[in-house]
């Protein structure tokens, strides 16, 4: 069993289709998709177009859930430019996809963690902004309940893998498309990649073991900057060009 798992499209297209890409050369036509698939001042539209025609196993996130829960009025500066790009059919897809589900018997699918589609699981945010890594226990516990081998989370942006005492293991593939973000929650902190790159990972089981590969593809990043651009945000732009969002 070999597969592909994309997270935190964000709407940039340009770097899906590198990851796509990546994927055929590799052979490589299964894959499941962790959520945030749209929001962002890029192309949610090509996205959904092509996301819906691969019809990959997915869940939804955070993002995902604001675009069919909020009124476009309340909606966040990214979440507004993505809804205004999709169709009503884009929503219905998104409204019907499930929150987690189980893959191939034995893979558990979430955006964030098991119970919340908004809390980091891998890592952490201090009261000073600063992000760690979350302990072992931290981990573990978010863990309780789920009973697959193998859980694939999403929502921090940052490629982790992280093995539990009992053998199972979670694996955070990276965002395909946005490499570097600000929030608010729990306290105003950046998360940033240092790479521009479109970020992924192949999973394969060998007899009881999972081995995990992360990959960090190149592409051309300017059709995506220039979008941003003319969105006004020249937070992502500098984002999609650097992998960084502070100066």
């Amino acid at each position: 069993m070999k597969f592909a798992a994309l997270a935190d499209i964000h709407g940039n297209s340009f770097a899906l289709e590198a990851v796509l890409h990546d994927m055929d050369s590799l052979g490589i036509k299964d894959a499941v998709n962790l959520g945030d698939f749209f929001s962002g001042p890029i192309d949610a539209a090509k996205t959904a177009t092509i996301l819906m025609e691969r019809d990959f196993a997915s869940v939804r996130g955070n993002h995902d859930r604001y675009l069919i829960e909020q009124e476009p009025f309340s909606m966040g500066p990214s979440d507004r430019v993505a809804f205004d790009q999709l169709s009503e059919q884009h929503l219905r897809w998104i409204a019907d996809l499930p929150t987690t589900r189980i893959v191939n018997d034995d893979v558990f699918l979430c955006h964030a963690t098991p119970t919340s589609d908004s809390t980091y699981w891998l890592e952490r945010v201090e009261h000073n902004g600063v992000v760690r890594s979350a302990s072992l226990a931290e981990v573990t516990k978010e863990a309780v309940g789920v009973q697959a081998s193998l859980i694939l989370c999403a929502h921090t942006h940052i490629p982790r893998c992280v093995r539990l005492p009992d053998g199972r293991v979670i694996v955070n593939p990276g965002s395909v498309g946005c490499p570097a973000y600000d929030d608010d929650l729990p306290y105003y902190h950046h998360m940033q990649t240092g790479t521009p790159n479109a970020s992924y990972a192949l999973l394969e089981r060998r007899v009881d073991e999972w081995s995990i590969t992360f990959r960090s593809v190149r592409y051309d990043t300017k059709q995506a900057r220039d979008c941003a651009l003319r969105n006004g945000r020249r937070d992502w732009a500098r984002a999609l060009e650097t992998g960084w969002f502070e100066e």
